[in-house]
């Protein structure tokens, strides 16, 4: 029987948008997890909508012929008070799923409450919040921290499906560390991979508030 604790994942994430499209590569080996690659792709210097989307179409199909991600993880259900700006994005979601189906990549859709609740155990946190929590968790160097948010949107959005896999965080219906931690009324001492990585960094931003 296959162990799914050890099963290998390659996934990507796409933050969808129509002038800087987040996108992350994470590889996963049960509970250990590798950035490959992430950034904000920009397009915003190309004139018309349907140019910086066809940009994005081949960039993103580039990109899966590269690492061969075996899902994409999107995030869906954008909500914005101005209709155009709303209509934009799910164009440009529609385009990320588009390059997804062209390389025969699974699916999964994700909503930015679901996410920011997996990342932070606030379906409300701010996208400055998640950055913040995942160069924590995930230890990256401040050099390495892009300047554009829509890059560790993505990041969070790829992270947020790895938590979705399986791992023992599902035990009791948990689906983020957080939930899981808590129902197991576990301290950091006792916990292991992104367990600990995750309670420290919230542990560390709660001292900070106070």
């Amino acid at each position: 029987m296959i162990d799914r604790n050890r099963q290998e994942h390659i996934i990507l994430g796409v933050d969808p948008g129509t002038l800087f499209m987040g996108y992350a590569i994470l590889h996963t080996v049960g509970q250990q997890v590798e950035i490959l690659e992430f950034g904000a792709y920009d397009v915003h210097k190309l004139e018309g909508q349907y140019p910086r989307l066809q940009k994005e179409f081949f960039f993103l199909q580039e990109l899966i012929d590269k690492h061969k991600p075996s899902c994409l993880a999107i995030e869906t259900q954008f909500v914005d008070k101005n209709p155009q700006t709303m209509i934009k994005i799910v164009h440009a979601q529609g385009v990320a799923i588009a390059a997804a189906l062209s390389k025969d990549v699974p699916i999964y859709e994700y909503s930015p409450m679901k996410i920011k609740m997996a990342i932070t155990g606030n379906g409300h946190s701010s996208k400055e919040q998640v950055a913040g929590m995942l160069q924590r968790f995930m230890h990256i160097p401040d050099e390495q921290m892009p300047k554009k948010l829509d890059a560790t949107d993505a990041l969070a959005i790829a992270y947020c499906h790895f938590l979705q896999l399986g791992l023992p965080v599902r035990e009791g219906g948990a689906k983020d560390w957080t939930t899981y931690a808590k129902r197991k009324g576990l301290t950091d001492k006792e916990l292991t991979g992104p367990n600990a990585q995750l309670m420290a960094a919230l542990a560390s931003v709660n001292k900070k508030k106070k």
